[in-house]
């Protein structure tokens, strides 16, 4: 009894099939497309009716049974490996199952594992969004994705996805998000390291603040006043210009941020209001206008008046002059005698009888004294003659004792009033 139960159960195992599951390609990596297909080595012919299924570690793989002897995957990873066998279906009805068949889907590490940055080259403005691709450039399988943050490795994140790229985002960074980044994929084989990448966190230029700085505390014409313009916040390098009312009076740079300095000489056109502006290519920030007064010193000012005297009093000669000559002019046209003319040629006036009452000899009286016109209607001038006059004895001898009481030592001379333009004057010369 015990043999025969034996046989029985043995018989199903040790009877061959004659079917046999064969797959391609042979050698299979994670992706890679699986074709299983059920050949028929049997003695006969099997009917148009019979079936296929294909089965994975004892289960059943996709709808069940099928027409077709074969079995397609698109793609097979690691974990799809197993044990795989077919089975045939008969109207007879019978079933016939293949030998049972091992498949081992290989797993391939990752390799060239490379961190990008968005936006590209690593700058990035305060506020937006940072992205951090970490990217294989091969490998199988579920992939691990590690960022790590600053030369320690701070462990920023993981992800685990069947994919060649993951991405990394910090949503609105900060100025101390600054440092460098590098990322890691694992596949099962052991990590694989990116580069380090630089990301610098790019901060606009806060509003300058302008500061005029002058020698004494007050701006005078010649005095050099500085200009100091600077941002309190801004990623260097940072472009400063100086303005005096709206026009451009220069720039200058900070490579390493900070402020900068402008020196003016003053003159009395530099007062106004003066500005400046900070820009490191995040947007441009004016300051506030700060209005600067020039004076001008009491020296500077006496002289500006004198000077400005000086060129009234020029302009008024010059003025007169023209007039002048305009006059002679008119005067030369009309015929008009000149008043330069009449100081060279005075007229003669008539004869004066001169009366000397020192002398006895009447043949000796000469006119010592005339009347000039020089040209001028309200003067006269009188010219004196002085005679030198003979003594005789005799008239000597009488004048030693006058009778009228005059001194014979002076000479005495009597004068006719002259009429000149119709007014009267006297005149008396005594000699």
């Amino acid at each position: 009894m015990l043999p025969t139960l034996l046989l029985l159960i043995c018989a199903p195992l040790c009877e061959p099939t004659g079917l046999i599951l064969t797959y391609s390609p042979s050698w299979l990596v994670d992706g890679s497309p699986l074709t299983l297909t059920c050949v028929n080595q049997l003695h006969q012919r099997l009917p148009a009716q019979t079936q296929f299924r294909f089965l994975k570690n004892g289960s059943p793989l996709g709808r069940g049974w099928a027409h077709s002897s074969q079995y397609q995957v698109a793609a097979v990873w690691s974990e799809d490996s197993g044990y795989y066998q077919c089975e045939v279906w008969t109207a007879a009805p019978r079933t016939i199952k293949s030998k049972v068949v091992r498949i081992d889907i290989q797993r391939m590490p990752v390799r060239n594992v490379t961190l990008e940055t968005q936006p590209a080259g690593g700058h990035v403005a305060v506020g937006q969004t940072l992205v951090l691709a970490c990217l294989v450039g091969g490998g199988s399988g579920d992939i691990s994705f590690l960022w790590y943050r600053g030369a320690l490795g701070l462990n920023l994140e993981t992800k685990t996805q069947r994919s060649l790229s993951a991405k990394f985002e910090i949503p609105a960074v900060r100025e101390s998000d600054s440092d460098q980044y590098y990322c890691a994929a694992n596949n099962g084989y052991g990590p694989r390291l990116s580069g380090l990448v630089s990301v610098t966190v790019t901060v606009p230029a806060s509003r300058p603040v302008l500061t005029l700085r002058a020698p004494a505390g007050q701006a005078l014409v010649g005095d050099t006043v500085e200009l100091h313009c600077e941002a309190q916040t801004g990623s260097p390098p940072i472009l400063y210009r100086f303005y005096h009312d709206g026009v451009t009076l220069g720039n200058s740079s900070a490579p390493s941020g900070g402020g900068v300095s402008f020196n003016l000489s003053l003159t009395a056109e530099h007062s106004g209001n003066y500005s400046c502006e900070a820009d490191n290519g995040l947007g441009a920030q004016r300051s506030e206008v700060v209005p600067l007064s020039v004076t001008v010193p009491e020296e500077n000012r006496t002289e500006l008046t004198t000077m400005v005297i000086i060129e009234g009093l020029f302009g008024i000669l010059g003025l007169l002059t023209a007039v002048l000559l305009i006059c002679c002019w008119c005067k030369k046209k009309t015929g008009q005698p000149s008043a330069r003319d009449s100081v060279r040629s005075p007229p003669c006036p008539p004869p004066r009888e001169s009366t000397y009452l020192n002398t006895t000899a009447p043949e000796q009286r000469q006119p010592i004294y005339e009347n000039v016109n020089v040209g001028r209607g309200d003067e006269v001038y009188s010219l004196a003659y002085c005679v030198q006059q003979e003594w005789q004895p005799a008239a000597a001898e009488r004048l030693r004792m006058p009778a009228d009481g005059l001194d014979p030592s002076v000479i005495y001379s009597g004068v006719r009033k002259v009429d000149v333009e119709d007014e009267d004057d006297d005149y008396e010369d005594a000699m």
